[in-house]
C-alpha cells in the first residue's frame, strides 16, 4: 500500500482516535478499544481493517483474542517525505503562534 493508503486512514478523525489509543497501549483487542468510542463494533472493525490496508497496524491472533499494534513505519515514511522538508524550529513557532491566536 502507498501514500495515498496512509492519508485516506489519517483522513478520518475515529481512525486517529484509534492509532492514539495504540499508542497510548499498544495490543489491545476490538472489545478494549470499543470502549473508547461510542459507536458499534462492526463501525469499529471497518475502521480497524481500512487502517490495516494502510499498513498503519498489525494484527496477531492470541488463542480466541485478535490483538492491535500501531506500525509506525508508514508515519515515519510520510514524515520523511513531507514534514521533514521544512525547518522543526519554523514548525514548532508557526504552531504556537497558531495555538496562541486561536486561544488554544
Amino acid at each position: 500500500m502507498g501514500v495515498d493508503s496512509v492519508f485516506k486512514a489519517l483522513a478520518d478523525p475515529t481512525r486517529r482516535t484509534l492509532l492514539d489509543l495504540l499508542c497510548e497501549r499498544n495490543g489491545q483487542t476490538l472489545g478494549q478499544l470499543c470502549e473508547h468510542l461510542q459507536m458499534a463494533r462492526q463501525s469499529v472493525t471497518q475502521h480497524l481493517g481500512l487502517l490495516e490496508e494502510a499498513n498503519l497496524i498489525s494484527t496477531v491472533r492470541r488463542g480466541r483474542e485478535k490483538l492491535h499494534f500501531i506500525n509506525p513505519v508508514p508515519l515515519h515514511d510520510v514524515y520523511t517525505r513531507w514534514v521533514s522538508k521544512f525547518e522543526q524550529q519554523r514548525l514548532s513557532l508557526l504552531h504556537d503562534l497558531k495555538q496562541e491566536l486561536e486561544g488554544e
